[in-house]
Order: structure tokens, then sequence, then C-alpha cells
């Protein structure tokens, strides 16, 4: 677990808000994932918000499940808010 999941001083942004960070709607691309949101604009992987099936925008705590990786891959991003 980063240090900065830690702090409990995070902006709190709701799933509408998240959805706006799609790759679609706004220059920014997030994910949230165990209620945390990750800023993954400058992963390769995330360009235009589409990662293999998974779109940004969203909630991927469930989806997680059929990935070919661990939460360990959360690591590589900051965290920037929590979803309420």
């Amino acid at each position: 677990m980063k240090s900065e999941e830690r702090n409990t001083n995070f902006t709190k942004y709701t799933r509408s808000q998240l959805a706006l960070r799609n790759g679609q709607d706004k220059t920014s691309i997030w994910i949230a994932y165990k209620g945390y949101i990750y800023d993954v604009t400058e992963s390769r992987l995330w360009k235009k918000g589409l990662h293999y099936e998974h779109w940004a925008g969203q909630d991927l705590t469930e989806e997680l499940a059929d990935a070919p990786h661990s939460a360990e891959v959360f690591r590589k991003f900051s965290v920037i808010g929590i979803l309420i």
C-alpha cells in the first residue's frame, strides 16, 4: 500500500465526477479501486480511456478478478482522491 493511501485528507469524488475522467470528456484519466481514485493519465495502457475491455472513469474493484494481474499494479499510480 502506498504511503499516500494512509492519508485521509484526500479530496472526495462522486461516481459522477469520476465518470467525467474517462479519457473522452476531460484530459484526466482516472479509475477507482477499493475506494481510492487513481490517476492513470500518463499510462500508455490507458490512452483514450480504454485498457483492453475496461473503461476509465469507473470503479474497477469487481473487474480486477478477471484481470491477468494483481492489485499490485495500482502501486504504479498516484492516489488522487476517495470515491464516495
